[in-house]
């Protein structure tokens, strides 16, 4: 299967609620668990991807430290205003190691994807790789 939210197939990370310099958002994509985005602090954060085609996606993978609720939601216009939940978890927290957790969410039909950071299991989060099954 192809995984479209890599860099190099063209998704781009186009909006984060955080950005720190030596870890930016693009991190999110390049397809590394060695490297990743962290928050700047407080809850929520968010991130956006956008693909280069309107994508059918059957799940979404990701590789995180930290995070407690996540909601993932799917655009429902091109200029990503507007979005509609299609999945919501909460993560088990892990000492010392990535979480890893593969979520169904079942888009036929979308160019962007907004995960909403709603809780951590502390003050910062990290997010090292988003896979998407299409």
């Amino acid at each position: 299967m192809l995984d479209a939210a890599l860099s190099s197939y063209g998704a781009q990370v186009v909006l984060a609620t955080s950005s720190d310099e030596n870890h930016p958002p693009e991190n999110i994509i390049d397809g590394k668990t060695e490297t990743f985005w962290i928050s700047t602090g407080m809850f929520p954060q968010e991130f956006i991807i956008r693909f280069p085609d309107n994508m059918k996606i059957f799940t979404v993978s990701i590789h995180s430290y930290n995070i407690k609720r996540l909601r993932i939601e799917k655009g429902t216009s091109d200029d990503a205003e507007k979005f509609e939940a299609v999945a919501d978890t909460e993560f088990e927290h892990t000492e010392n190691s990535l979480q890893a957790n593969d979520i169904s969410v079942n888009v036929l039909n979308t160019t962007h994807l907004r995960f909403l950071i709603l809780s951590g299991y502390g003050p910062f989060v990290s997010v090292h790789k988003v896979s998407v099954q299409s």
